[in-house]
């Protein structure tokens, strides 16, 4: 399926706004080296090809689908405390997408594979009902109004993603952008096929680590909101 085919769950002018920024960093030496040894092993370029999570991993298990993983710092961490689980992480800045590969290697990780580029085609290409969890933590809050069509916390956008989770699996979001969390637990709670399992923003979960971007959140005076909602 492509980036303009016309996924059920999602409305066809959604599959063509951005949702994200593209962006280029300088990477280390270290950085380079990871991505020219691993990516062949463990990376992915997203395409209309459709994929096969149990080929990817080489074995069937339940998968975590991490979008926006950053530097990776917080994928690694998770991964490494839950063995029994795959993740595939979704990224478009290469150093991020490296970093991540070099974690992965240095921690002994066979849980964990990397893809690039658009999460949400991604998405549109699996199975439906093949997720054990999608986190989407601290995604861009597109603050202006006129950007919000581009934040991927939106109802098409949604159903798509609940559509690929299997009856009990979780939807986690995190937002240190406070009307992005209240805009957030607005739509979420609209979809029918979702529960909150809360009752309103989660208590801070132990299994998400605390990363750079999150301390200097806090030190900010941003308070951080976590929503955790399970798909009937």
């Amino acid at each position: 399926m492509t980036a303009t085919d016309h996924d059920p769950a999602v409305p066809p002018t959604s599959r063509t706004i951005r949702t994200f920024h593209p962006r280029r960093g300088r990477m280390s030496g270290r950085q380079t080296d990871a991505l020219d040894r691993l990516w062949p092993r463990y990376g992915l370029d997203v395409s209309d090809e459709p994929v096969d999570l149990a080929d990817l991993f080489g074995r069937r298990a339940p998968v975590v689908l991490e979008i926006g993983s950053g530097m990776g710092d917080s994928t690694a961490v998770m991964a490494a405390a839950d063995p029994d689980r795959d993740y595939l992480a979704v990224e478009v800045h290469t150093p991020g997408i490296a970093n991540l590969l070099d974690l992965a290697d240095r921690a002994g990780l066979g849980n964990v594979r990397v893809a690039r580029g658009d999460a949400l085609e991604l998405v549109s290409g699996l199975p439906e009902g093949v997720l054990d969890a999608v986190h989407v933590f601290f995604p861009d809050p597109w603050p202006k109004a006129r950007h919000h069509k581009r934040r991927i916390i939106q109802p098409a956008h949604v159903a798509l993603l609940r559509s690929r989770l299997a009856p009990g699996g979780t939807l986690h979001c995190a937002t240190d952008w406070a009307e992005y969390a209240e805009a957030m637990r607005e739509t979420l709670n609209a979809d029918p096929e979702l529960v909150d399992t809360y009752g309103g923003f989660a208590p801070r979960p132990a299994h998400r680590p605390v990363t750079k971007f999150e301390r200097r959140a806090l030190t900010a005076g941003r308070p951080v909101a976590d929503l955790i909602y399970r798909r009937r």
